[in-house]
């Protein structure tokens, strides 16, 4: 019933709070329909916290469920998805809010759809379709590119316009194929099959405008996605707008936001092109004119040197370093000359005197017989006989006529008697 309040006697916060409570309490469990906008599940908690948002107003509340109800969903829910939640409400007058514990949680709709999409993204994920190893790098300058696309499709004029716009010489080999409904699929990856066959083609563009999710299904069919993952052209993707996410998206090559931003990955800006390359050129000038500057700089400082500037510098200190050691050697061989010259005088005067020829110059003679023996004692000789007297100039010829002993100073004896000669 309600309260019974005025200025006089106003209720406190906490018996409004309380009153609340007790009104949602009584309200018991519903089943709410709606659309989940954001999923936390925190580390350690066994509560996931989701927010669960009008499909049509302007508004959200709270939902909770326990990770086992959460983790036990097939296909796994995800955000976007629109579901029917059997839930208790419950308010909490501390903070004032009010939440939803959920009980059971069924997919309905879209909400399914992203559901199957997610459980798909993820079975082949687990298989290595999306892995960045395996996305083939773009070529800088495609020689001929190929488009799948619906014929006279805006999507189509954005990447033909753009495209030759930024780069006039492109060619382009334009596979059409029906972008929506059940024969996309099929259509689609006969035109990157057959497109992959040439051998002309550098790269692939899948382009198709935005869509809804419906719409946008053929680009996630697992045919297509296995055909892209096999082929050996790199293939970007340009389907629908920046929000859209097909897994078309994931085992592309390149995934472009919008078919003209794929216009503008393939091909490059051949104004851009031309001021790099000019900038290039300048930056290669500059550098080339700086090393032919410190170049010539280094030639300069060689030049500037003596040697360099009168080759003949070293030549003549070099002949005045031999000059002088000539002359050293001169001095040096004519000094030690001179010394060899004194030395052997010196031994020449040493051998003369010692020699018999000096000894006869000073007056002695040799006394030999006359068969040439020298004469040192009397008992060699007798009277009578001849003899010869060698002095310094020559011979002469004698005969003994006496013989005169000498006393011998160390045995005094009395004096011979003389013999006539």
């Amino acid at each position: 019933m309600a309260l019974e309040t005025s200025l006089e006697q106003p209720a406190p916060v906490r018996q409004i709070a309380t009153a609340i409570a007790g009104w949602v309490d009584r309200l018991g469990a519903v089943w709410v329909e709606g659309q989940i906008a954001q999923v936390n599940r925190r580390p350690g908690m066994s509560t996931v916290f989701m927010v669960l948002r009008d499909t049509v107003a302007d508004l959200s509340v709270t939902l909770t469920c326990s990770r086992t109800l959460f983790d036990s969903l097939n296909p796994p829910l995800v955000e976007g998805a629109g579901v029917v939640v059997h839930a208790k409400p419950s308010f909490y007058p501390n903070r004032g809010t009010l939440s939803l514990a959920a009980r059971e949680i069924r997919m309905v709709g879209l909400g399914e759809l992203l559901a199957r999409l997610e459980r798909r993204r993820q079975l082949l994920a687990a298989e290595g379709l999306f892995a960045p190893e395996l996305k083939r790098p773009l070529p800088f300058l495609p020689g001929v590119v190929g488009l799948v696309t619906a014929p006279g499709s805006a999507a189509e004029r954005d990447v033909l316009e753009v495209a030759r716009r930024r780069w006039p010489a492109v060619r382009f080999e334009v596979a059409y194929a029906a972008m929506q409904g059940p024969r996309s699929a099929a259509e689609v990856i006969e035109a990157v099959e057959r497109l992959d066959r040439d051998q002309a083609v550098d790269v692939i563009v899948v382009a198709r405008g935005g869509g809804s999710v419906e719409d946008l299904l053929p680009f996630s069919d697992e045919g297509l996605v296995r055909a892209v993952h096999a082929v050996r052209t790199p293939v970007v993707s340009a389907i629908g707008h920046e929000p859209d996410s097909p897994l078309l998206d994931l085992v592309a090559a390149w995934r472009a936001a919008t078919p003209t931003d794929a216009a503008k990955r393939v091909v490059p800006d051949v104004v851009e092109e031309q001021q790099q390359v000019a900038a290039a050129r300048d930056r290669a000038r500059r550098v080339l004119a700086h090393w032919i500057a410190r170049e010539q700089a280094a030639l300069d400082a060689l030049r500037s040197r003596p040697a360099m500037a009168d080759p003949r510098h070293l030549l003549e200190v070099r002949r005045e370093e031999v000059t002088a050691l000539r002359d050293r050697a001169r001095v040096t061989l004519r000094h030690r000359l001179d010394r060899a010259g004194d030395d052997v005088e010196h031994r020449r005067a040493r051998a003369e005197a010692l020699s018999p020829l000096a000894t006869l110059r000073r007056g002695y003679a040799v006394l030999q017989t006359a068969d040439g023996a020298v004469v040192t004692s009397l008992a060699q000789t007798t009277p009578g006989a001849d003899v010869t007297v060698r002095v310094a100039d020559g011979r002469l010829h004698a005969t003994t006529t006496r013989l005169e002993p000498l006393a011998d100073p160390t045995h005094p004896t009395e004096p011979a008697e003389d013999d006539d000669a």
